[in-house]
């Protein structure tokens, strides 16, 4: 499985673009999470013949769903999958972005809501969602292999906002300490901004809920 990451000028969400060459379904493809960088996405798909598969939304936050509308009219084939939690927050996105003052992001037709009991299906295997509330209602990570797909959840030794609408930091103690940190140290986590890091890295130096936490 390989993971190429995108990095959009605006707000900095990475977006991940993740295939396999290993096997006949190399050519599909899916992409997490649909904050920007269209242009660049776009070319590296064609020149490699990609098939986009979906488009799996890590929460709805206006900063990693705002090139929804130009990846659709593109790849209309490409499913948008989201968890029902965020709908209301998606329903919302004009109102996200005067928040923040920036220029307003339209929406698209949402094609499945999910929820963690979902399975998806992708290049010979299943990539598994995992409902993790805290940053937003509705956030969700997703696991393939060994990889962990975890938008603003977990960063790289920190943990998402929680100030935001719908937001909790209860929520995201829970979501981090009883659903992420149960996984496997190797995990590797690619996360909504930053840099990458491990389930085990920050099991121990994760400024939170890091053993070596102030805070634990």
């Amino acid at each position: 499985m390989i993971v190429k990451k995108f990095i959009p000028q605006e707000f900095a969400a990475n977006n991940y673009l993740v295939y396999n060459d290993s096997n006949e379904a190399a050519k599909e493809a899916v992409l997490f999470d649909c904050a920007g960088s269209n242009k660049e996405i776009f070319k590296f798909i064609d020149e490699n013949g990609l098939n986009l598969k979906y488009i799996l939304i890590t929460h709805a936050h206006f900063d990693h769903v705002g090139g929804l509308k130009e990846f659709k009219e593109k790849y209309p084939n490409a499913k948008v999958l989201m968890a029902k939690a965020d709908e209301k927050l998606y329903e919302n996105l004009t109102l996200q972005c005067d928040m923040f003052g920036h220029r307003r992001v339209e929406s698209v037709k949402i094609d499945e809501f999910i929820d963690d009991t979902k399975e998806i299906e992708f290049a010979g295997g299943k990539i598994k969602v995992i409902s993790t509330p805290g940053h937003s209602a509705g956030s969700v990570c997703y696991l393939t292999e060994d990889n962990l797909f975890a938008g603003d959840t977990l960063f790289l030794e920190e943990i998402g906002r929680c100030d935001l609408p719908t937001g909790s930091f209860k929520e995201i103690e829970h979501s981090i300490k009883e659903k992420l940190f149960k996984l496997e140290d190797n995990i590797k986590v690619f996360t909504g901004h930053g840099d990458n890091t491990t389930i085990g890295h920050e099991k121990i130096h994760n400024a939170y809920f890091g053993i070596n936490s102030i805070y634990s």
